[in-house]
């Protein structure tokens, strides 16, 4: 633990201790409340991200929180190799409300592209030998290898080629 407690001392304990794999913003936050969130030097600022689209609902949703209390209070995670009441209600709940007869629960953005690509290439491989994934230039699909080779940007390719064959990156709205 750090006993930092100003944007500068919080910097530099991250800088100290963290590998920098992307640019951040010189900031960090101690707290949040609905769009709102504040600095470790009280300052106030919109968040225009939700939290990358995490937070669709705010920081510290009344609902959210008494959510997250009542299942901490009896179990926090035990791993998906192990069946939970919470995960079967969301998997029905999901089956119910789309398409899907069954779902894959996962841990990340990064997985679950991960467990689409792979999904797509053995349907390719029973399906007559089809492999390639088409992914867009200009997009991000995560920090894993295969979901790095599907990110259209060169910036996150560079020192990790040779990259996963058999991704196509297309511009948007090309339907050729």
């Amino acid at each position: 633990m750090t006993n930092a407690e100003t944007n500068a001392e919080i910097l530099a304990a991250s800088a100290a201790h963290e590998i920098g794999v992307y640019a951040r913003q010189p900031v960090a936050f101690v707290r949040g409340r609905g769009a709102e969130l504040w600095d470790a030097d009280g300052k106030r600022y919109l968040d225009f991200f939700a939290g990358l689209a995490v937070n669709n609902l705010g920081h510290c949703h009344p609902a959210v929180v008494d959510a997250v209390k009542t299942q901490a209070e009896s179990l926090l995670h035990a791993s998906n190799v192990y069946y939970t009441a919470p995960a079967a209600e969301l998997a029905a709940l999901l089956c119910r409300h789309s398409f899907a007869e069954r779902v894959f629960l996962c841990n990340s953005g990064a997985e679950a592209n991960e467990a689409a690509m792979k999904l797509a290439r053995r349907w390719g491989s029973e399906h007559g030998g089809r492999y390639e994934i088409l992914a867009t230039t200009g997009s991000f699909h995560g920090r894993t290898f295969a979901t790095l080779t599907a990110t259209g940007q060169e910036k996150y390719h560079q020192g990790f080629q040779p990259l996963l064959p058999g991704v196509r990156l297309v511009p948007y709205d090309d339907a050729a």
